[in-house]
């Protein structure tokens, strides 16, 4: 009943290391994948940090707009000649998540419109998706290298939506020739009470 002196060949060795170094692998995928998940649950998609920032006296405040649930057609899109400078639309947020919120709350986000184009950026037309939401936008007409802010506002008590995720948004239709449409939308999840 001795012990028996076994040699593990250079084959068998290599086998095993491979089988660990697998299953290494596996471990660590498995862990980012929680990480991500968790990550994507939590985060709810939510931005965290605006993608431009800007100074007050960026600001345009001249002809201002309020986009209203109108899905009628606008005017017609004064765009540029195609030979000559043109506008480009940035925006600084496209989602934004209010997470929970109260059924009769009525809650606001601020996103901004820059145009780092080389022409004048002209909103011919902007609505929102749903009456439970209006934008307020600080200008139609943004000169190149300036901004129009978004105010944004959102009423969980306009319609029942009492337990339910609820997406809401807002188009605008501009002369920026690469991207003559652009949306903005946020998300609440509205609680019971």
């Amino acid at each position: 009943m001795g012990y028996r002196n076994r040699r593990v060949s250079r084959s068998q060795r290599q086998a095993r290391s491979e089988k660990q170094l697998i299953w290494g692998i596996v471990v660590i995928s498995g862990l980012l994948l929680l990480v991500g998940v968790a990550y994507a649950y939590w985060s709810d998609g939510q931005t965290a940090v605006p993608a431009f920032a800007y100074e007050q006296n960026d600001v345009v405040a001249e002809g201002p707009i309020t986009a209203v649930h109108d899905m009628n057609q606008g005017p017609e899109i004064p765009f540029l000649a195609a030979d000559g400078p043109q506008p480009k639309i940035t925006l600084s947020e496209t989602f934004y998540n209010f997470e929970s919120i109260g059924p009769r709350d009525v809650v606001e986000r601020t996103f901004a419109i820059r145009n780092d184009g080389d022409a004048p950026l002209t909103i011919s037309h902007a609505y929102t998706t749903c009456g439970c939401t209006i934008a307020e936008i600080s200008a139609s007409v943004i000169p190149p290298g300036k901004v129009a802010e978004v105010r944004l506002i959102f009423d969980a008590g306009f319609h029942d939506s009492r337990g339910q995720t609820v997406r809401r948004g807002i188009i605008l239709e501009t002369n920026d020739p690469s991207q003559p449409q652009s949306e903005i939308w946020v998300q609440a999840n509205v609680r019971f009470n």
